[in-house]
């Protein structure tokens, strides 16, 4: 079974032998970006390059990105597969290559390096960007009733933050089976449900957002993508949840033991808060945030809170939040 930290190298050096410059993560708190409290995507540091604002010196590019997002904040930890803090692998290209190569670099790593079995790969597109169907029906050997067509909500991407490049996207799902579905003969990508569980988002980016809204070309098209590497690794590990993945099961198996709970029931979701919330904390305070009265330490107060909150339902009066730091630093 392919461990997390096997994944990580497994993507860093097939983009590597595939000639991409391999870029370390940038901060969680953005450089330079004040319209961002916190990196949300792979291609934060990146926007210079997109926009056309610098030069260049290398046209493509490979990352595994820290990120953290609190839009799914209350979710996080009841659902199986939310986070606020998770790390991204994406691949990125400026004026180099487009759509073609994006679609190909994705299926031959999908289905040569993890091994995802081609007959359970679904893919989503923009609902008229025939150039992509054509590419995922034609030249990759997708039949046509496993390519959705999606509209601006699910398969239009960016900019991250209120100005950048976006463009329209494609999506690669894997088909978990009947068991994790809704029972709707009808169900497919873009279902509410557990079965089709989206893998890699594949951004053909060809626009620039300004603040305004407006759209404009970009002055050479690129390729942003993105793969969460907790989803990947729920994916690949044939498991449930996130927390079930060997990096966070250690740290929710620590929580079990320090606290004399069984991870079952309630006391399971309280344990996956605690460990989400803290490494992401951890990760968060290690790049220079820090809890505040505003802005980015707003944030974080409130993920402080959040957790003590849940901590409290299992019996937690003490602090206990600094404690996971340092089996989350070995494991990681």
């Amino acid at each position: 079974m392919l461990k997390v930290r096997d994944l990580r190298d497994s993507f860093i050096s097939y983009f590597r032998d595939s000639g991409h410059q391999i870029v370390p993560s940038s901060s969680l708190v953005p450089k330079d970006d004040p319209t961002l409290l916190f990196t949300t995507a792979g291609m934060v540091q990146f926007k210079p390059m997109f926009a056309g604002t610098v030069d260049l010196a290398y046209t493509r590019a490979a990352s595994v990105q820290k990120c953290f997002r609190t839009s799914d904040l209350e979710n996080v930890g009841k659902t199986k597969r939310h986070c606020t803090f998770f790390e991204m692998l994406g691949n990125f290209s400026f004026g180099d290559y487009f759509k073609k190569e994006a679609i190909e670099f994705a299926w031959e790593y999908s289905t040569a390096i993890i091994k995802f079995p081609r007959e359970r790969i679904w893919i989503s597109i923009y609902e008229d960007d025939d150039e992509a169907f054509d590419l995922w029906r034609g030249r990759i050997g997708i039949p046509a009733e496993k390519i959705v067509r999606l509209g601006k909500a699910d398969n239009f991407w960016g900019p991250a933050g209120d100005s950048g490049a976006c463009g329209l996207c494609s999506e690669l799902y894997l088909d978990r089976g009947p068991e994790f579905g809704c029972g709707s003969p009808d169900c497919k990508p873009g279902c509410d449900c557990e079965r089709f569980l989206e893998y890699w988002k594949l951004v053909f980016n060809q626009y620039y957002q300004d603040t305004a809204g407006a759209l404009s070309p970009l002055p050479r098209t690129g390729i942003d993508t993105g793969m969460g590497l907790e989803r990947l690794s729920t994916l690949v590990q044939n498991v449930d949840s996130i927390y079930e993945t060997d990096e966070l099961r250690q740290v929710a198996e620590f929580i079990c033991r320090e606290r004399g709970v069984k991870y079952e029931g309630v006391n399971a979701q309280c344990v996956n808060i605690l460990v989400e919330h803290g490494r992401a904390l951890t990760f968060a305070i290690s790049d220079g945030a820090y809890p505040s009265n505003e802005g980015r330490g707003y944030v974080l107060r409130r993920i402080i809170r959040r957790a003590l909150r849940y901590a409290r339902m299992i019996g937690v009066h003490e602090p206990f939040l600094h404690k996971i730091v340092d089996p989350l630093v070995s494991i990681m």
